[in-house]
């Protein structure tokens, strides 16, 4: 019994040790409390959800932006190739814009739900992230939205298909595909498909700016972030 109370004790003080060796880092003077860190990697995330997300919401904020563009399934890459052999390039483009238009309308969607995880974030999540990979805080995001930004980007992403006229636009590209000789037909449903891509998109986007924060100390913006992210150096 001793002996497993004497592994407990070290294995704390092992624990503790290693924060406060990070903590001594810091420049002279600085303090930096559990609040600090827990503060430190919210405002680090509201800023990515600020500066990024909200750029994909505007007019091509996928479309434009080849982080995130929306291609096609790979299935589907032949129908745009196919279109563009035969002199169809304008409506390969707008059947690729509509995608890419259907996930920047969903993306409005995604602010609500980042907020509510990001005041979740408890100091051992904190502290975890802040020690962690250069994507840690991005990955926590992902694990706590996921499921719900999933159920709220769907519907819209049906909707706005809906309201530009995607499934005619779909059912013209694949009709004068499916007429050319050779071809085998082809009929996708892609909501499904665009809802994971914007997905996918949010989360790089938020990354992008999570690495700026941790390698570059220009981009910490607040004496917060200055102090807290000082710890990872």
């Amino acid at each position: 019994m001793k002996k497993i109370f004497a592994l407990i004790i070290i294995l704390n003080f092992t624990a503790c040790a290693e924060l406060q060796q990070v903590v001594n880092q810091l420049p002279q003077g600085g303090t930096v409390s559990e609040l600090d860190i827990a503060g430190g990697l919210r405002q680090a995330l509201d800023l990515g959800i600020d500066k990024q997300v909200s750029k994909l919401t505007q007019t091509d904020g996928f479309f434009k932006n080849e982080l995130v563009k929306i291609l096609l399934p790979e299935e589907l890459q032949k129908v745009d190739k196919a279109l563009r052999d035969i002199g169809l390039s304008n409506l390969a483009d707008e059947g690729l814009k509509v995608l890419n238009r259907a996930a920047e309308d969903a993306v409005g969607e995604a602010t609500p739900i980042f907020i509510n995880a990001v005041k979740e974030i408890t100091f051992t999540d904190a502290k975890n992230i802040l020690l962690g990979s250069n994507d840690a805080a991005t990955q926590y995001l992902t694990s706590k939205t996921q499921t719900a930004l999933y159920d709220k980007f769907n519907p819209v992403i049906k909707a706005s298909f809906d309201k530009v006229g995607a499934d005619q636009i779909w059912a013209n590209l694949i009709n004068k595909y499916n007429a050319i000789p050779f071809t085998s037909n082809v009929n996708p449903d892609l909501t499904d498909y665009v809802t994971g891509e914007a997905l996918k998109g949010v989360y790089k986007m938020i990354a992008v700016e999570e690495q700026e924060i941790r390698t570059k100390v220009g981009s910490r913006t607040t004496a917060l972030l200055q102090k807290v992210f000082a710890l990872q150096d």
